[in-house]
């Protein structure tokens, strides 16, 4: 499958118009591959490091999460880590494509594979944007698990370095309904609020979210940005590896930039 042959499959699955205002999705470099077999590198954020992990492959297509630019650049200078990467780029025919908040509101995207990690039941978008789409998901849990036994259960699927919770949370609550929002998703506790869930999987949150969570009678539960959305990247490559792609790989140097000590 050609370069151009895959984009056209993957935007009539998350349209590159779907994005939020403020994003920016699809191509972030292009340097003229569009015509040559694709060979895929995955991964969630376009460092310079999953560049030169590209080179070495021979990829001419890094497919990712977070765009490589979200703002206007002013310049593009030696030193600059966006610089060497179009550098390279254009030197090695290896192109970036980004799908964001259009991926985030897809079957099968950001949100939706952590609903399906946690295997919930009934699931819909906590904001709706479409028919049957929307971000995040909320659903039930079958069988009803404790607060504890869900907080194993996500370390244990999502192997995050490290979980952070609402204050004076019970480990012995019963929960039946969780809602799952890859990323940086605490923005939505208000409306996660309306929909009965009574936990809520995010990341990025800070103090007073969780302020705000506790205040909604909502437990938040944060596992951090990359533990959230690498999950759906892997299941990007299963989805092009079923369209007999020349060469698909999930990037192994891809980075969750949060280290905690001890």
């Amino acid at each position: 499958m050609k370069v151009a042959d895959l984009i056209t499959w993957f935007e009539e699955w998350a349209n590159p118009a779907w994005c939020e205002g403020w994003d920016n999705c699809g191509w972030q470099i292009e340097p003229g591959v569009l015509p040559e077999k694709a060979r895929v590198l995955v991964c969630l954020t376009p460092t310079l490091a999953v560049m030169q992990e590209a080179k070495a492959s021979s990829a001419n297509l890094i497919f990712a999460h977070h765009p490589l630019i979200f703002h206007p650049l002013k310049s593009l200078r030696s030193g600059s880590e966006i610089a060497e990467i179009a550098r390279l780029a254009f030197t090695h025919n290896i192109a970036i494509y980004s799908a964001h908040t259009n991926f985030d509101q897809v079957q099968d995207g950001t949100a939706d594979v952590l609903a399906q990690i946690l295997e919930l039941k009934q699931v819909t978008p906590i904001i709706p944007t479409q028919p049957g789409l929307g971000y995040g998901r909320v659903g039930m849990l079958e069988p009803l698990m404790t607060l504890q036994e869900l907080l194993t259960t996500i370390h244990t699927r999502l192997t995050p370095p490290h979980l952070i919770l609402s204050p004076n949370a019970d480990l012995q609550q019963i929960i039946s309904r969780v809602a799952v929002l890859g990323g940086s998703g605490a923005s939505f506790i208000p409306e996660v609020a309306k929909t009965g869930a009574e936990a809520y999987l995010t990341s990025d949150c800070k103090f007073h979210q969780f302020q705000e969570s506790r205040d909604c009678g909502l437990i938040l539960i944060d596992a951090g940005h990359y533990a959230t959305e690498r999950p759906a990247c892997d299941r990007l490559v299963q989805k092009f590896q079923s369209l007999n792609l020349d060469w698909v790989k999930l990037s192994q140097k891809d980075e969750d930039f949060r280290q905690f000590f001890p």
